[in-house]
């Protein structure tokens, strides 16, 4: 049986409209054409059954023909800030994030972050995301939004039941991982690691220290291994 493929789109009612790299992706790299059946998504977390009606230049319009709610998504809200990283290893970071179920992503510049970011590869990354969530069957695709400043992006977790900043110096945990209970905002740093104020100011905003293991993990292993902790944690990988 041909798997049915997915595509993000806006405004699902008893029609869709495909357009943009969607449409691209559908007309000239899939070859879809009218009679095809497709599986639309719009980020509320439905799933839509649709039909391919009619193909124009630059659009595909489809029919709804039935409606669910995914069971894809994670029912407790994970965000992750995590440090720009070199090359593409932030764009990693994205994917496998999204693969776990984060609901949230943010970027941001540390003291001692060597990395760059700008709009054009914050852009990048929310495609990643998208892919990555067509790919793993999600219904939603994670927020990806980027902070100049390291405070900004610790202040941007307020409402968070649980703030976790996992820290290349940190001794012990001063939360037990296994007792999680509610959303969670998790922080961890880029290649340079945090400074000692970083880390103090996270603990001021209220964030709690936490020790990955003995180990030095490289930063882009602590920030997917972060998450699927926490995950597993929360029962979202059961």
């Amino acid at each position: 049986m041909a798997t049915i493929r997915r595509f993000f789109t806006e405004h699902v009612g008893k029609e869709a409209i495909l357009s943009g790299d969607e449409y691209s992706h559908a007309k000239n790299v899939l070859r879809l054409k009218e009679g095809d059946e497709v599986l639309l998504l719009d980020g509320s977390g439905k799933e839509y059954d649709a039909i391919i009606n009619k193909v124009t230049k630059g659009e595909m319009l489809c029919t709804v023909v039935s409606e669910r709610v995914s069971d894809k998504e994670c029912k407790t809200k994970i965000r992750l800030l995590v440090g720009a990283l070199k090359g593409d290893k932030t764009e990693l970071v994205v994917q496998k994030a999204t693969e776990l179920g984060v609901a949230e992503i943010a970027v941001f510049s540390s003291r001692f972050c060597s990395a760059y970011m700008n709009e054009n590869k914050t852009e990048r990354l929310r495609k990643v995301a998208r892919e990555a969530a067509k790919q793993c069957l999600r219904a939603t695709v994670p927020t990806v939004e980027y902070f100049e400043k390291f405070e900004d992006a610790l202040d941007s977790c307020s409402g968070f039941e649980n703030k976790l900043f996992a820290c290349e110096f940190a001794q012990t945990s001063d939360r037990n991982l296994h007792e999680l209970r509610g959303s969670c905002a998790l922080v961890v740093g880029s290649e340079g690691g945090f400074s000692q104020e970083e880390f103090d100011l996270g603990k001021q905003k209220g964030f709690a220290g936490i020790t990955l293991g003995k180990r030095i993990l490289r930063a882009e292993t602590a920030a997917i291994v972060f998450c699927g902790v926490v995950a597993f944690a929360l029962g979202e990988l059961e």
